[in-house]
């Protein structure tokens, strides 16, 4: 229920800190994290691959569909399936526009045809994205188009959780039959059969060691353990774990980069919660009238200003203003009653008045408050400049 405003723009800044070393912290800890499990590029990804197995088969059955010629069959499957990614791509169009607009007033203007011009094109933007990028592009988007593969390097250490192929237990590789003695051969556990390779989203090969294309997702983990149960060979020749662990060593946790991501972390986020929870939500700008610096009324320097009242919550609030910093300062409000409805900009003119002989330069600092009158807590200070005349000089109308 909490609104912001572009006011508290500190909020949003403290957010992408906070997810940039939430990258850099789970990165150290346990790799690929993002890549794997939450980036929406492979989100969206399994879910278009999902459809397309639902549609055409699995990858057997759409390699051979491909190679057959065209026919009535062919093209009313790959019709279908573009359907329904071009359906599923529209949806989430929708819902990132939804972010802006309410759901059920997008849905009811759509549904009306009659949509903004705004609204249509990122609609229309999103679809087209999400259609080409989980459709098209797939694993490219990764390997070429996304930053983070390029320097995630940077990020990892020997104590990382890594995806990794155990070398010392499944060299030398080569077919064999199930129950056969490998060992005997000298064959290791690995039987050479590429599942891993087929089902890697970016096509690398694990068993050549970690490479920046890996996203870490585990499916060689899950298709090479489906394949160790058939040979009855134990799990994880292909598992998560670190490169100290492959090397016989021990895995540390704790260790300098993640407890220094770990403290500049929770620092952050302490101040992004102090901050929110400090949060006043009322808002004051002060505008000095430019077209003339200063006047001269009932033997009193005055100046003009309008002043922008925020109301950044829910319900109407009516407020309390003063204005301090001379001798003496008259502050004259010609509205009764301020009052400002909930989630508005007020505009309220006002004007200082104070006596020549308090004003010891031509320029002073004043202070606006601008307080609540039923909850004294919420309130805000502005500062703004009090022009008069030159020291000694006499009074008179500013230039």
């Amino acid at each position: 229920g909490l609104t912001l405003w572009p006011q508290d723009f500190l909020y949003l800044a403290l957010l992408l800190i906070i997810a940039g070393l939430s990258l850099f912290f789970f990165t150290a800890l346990a790799g690929r994290l993002w890549c794997g499990y939450a980036c929406p590029q492979t989100v969206w990804t399994e879910t278009f691959l999902w459809l397309e197995r639902l549609i055409e088969g699995d990858r057997l059955q759409q390699q051979k569909r491909d190679r057959a010629p065209w026919s009535a069959g062919k093209l009313g499957v790959k019709a279908a399936k573009h359907g329904v990614w071009i359906a599923y791509a529209a949806f989430t169009g929708f819902t990132f526009v939804a972010y802006f607009t309410p759901a059920k007033t997008l849905a009811q203007e759509l549904l009306a045809f009659s949509l903004g011009p705004w609204e249509t094109f990122w609609m229309i933007f999103y679809g087209v994205a999400t259609y080409g990028n989980a459709g098209w592009l797939r694993e490219q988007v990764c390997i070429y188009m996304c930053p983070y593969a390029r320097f995630q390097s940077a990020m990892l250490d020997d104590d990382t959780l890594i995806v990794s192929y155990d070398k010392r237990r499944g060299e030398p590789r080569g077919a064999r039959r199930p129950g056969a003695d490998h060992k005997s051969r000298g064959l290791g556990d690995c039987v050479n059969c590429s599942m891993c390779v087929q089902v890697c989203p970016t096509g690398i090969d694990i068993r050549d060691g970690l490479q920046y294309q890996c996203i870490g997702c585990s499916a060689c983990v899950d298709v090479c353990n489906g394949v160790m149960d058939k040979m009855r060979y134990p799990r994880g020749l292909i598992r998560y774990t670190t490169r100290r662990a492959m090397q016989g060593g021990k895995t540390r946790v704790l260790r300098p980069r993640i407890v220094v991501y770990a403290c500049i972390l929770l620092a952050v986020m302490t101040l992004f919660v102090h901050s929110l929870l400090h949060r006043v939500p009322l808002g004051l700008d002060v505008l000095r009238d430019r077209n003339q610096l200063f006047r001269e009324t009932q033997g009193l320097i005055e100046n003009v200003y309008t002043l922008k009242l925020i109301n950044m919550q829910d319900t109407e609030r009516e407020y309390e203003l003063r204005a301090a910093g001379i001798e003496g300062l008259r502050l004259i409000v010609d509205e009764p009653r301020i009052a400002v409805a909930a989630g508005t900009v007020y505009d309220l003119p006002v004007r200082l008045r104070a006596a020549e002989e308090n004003l010891a330069a031509r320029s002073t600092e004043i202070v606006f408050t601008l307080r609540d009158k039923r909850r004294d807590e919420i309130r805000v200070d502005e500062t703004a400049k009090f022009i008069g005349p030159l020291t000694g000089s006499s009074t008179g109308s500013g230039p």
